[in-house]
């Protein structure tokens, strides 16, 4: 399965990429911004699980901006919101209107981002 991973943190980035491709993704694309995601559209929207943080920064597009972007683009995957906050921020509570959305916090454990490929 392919991964996108949407984060600010580009050190984070980094490592979910080359951890999901040792647990056996065929392919991970990293993006640390909504504008970064938009400019790789193609790729985005052929991946399988969309891993995005629900927060991406004060007066940023959120990952709630994106899953709302990806759904309008067509993107047909699974979407996993990820967060470092707790779960009583206002942007993860609105999470929680979308069906079918998993939501996970960081640092995730390995056993988590395995049974996501699965």
């Amino acid at each position: 399965k392919s991964v996108l991973i949407l984060d600010d943190d580009s050190d984070l980035c980094s490592v979910m990429k080359e951890l999901f491709l040792a647990l056996g993704a065929s392919k991970c694309l990293s993006v640390t911004s909504f504008v970064d995601l938009q400019g790789k559209a193609d790729e985005a929207l052929r991946c399988d699980i969309a891993l995005l943080d629900v927060h991406l920064g004060a007066s940023r597009p959120s990952g709630i901006d994106a899953y709302e972007w990806l759904i309008s683009a067509g993107f047909a995957g699974k979407v996993v919101f990820f967060t470092g906050h707790a779960r009583s921020h206002p942007l993860l509570q609105k999470t929680l209107q979308y069906e079918g959305v998993r939501i996970i916090e960081k640092p995730a454990p390995i056993g988590v981002l395995q049974e996501l490929l699965q």
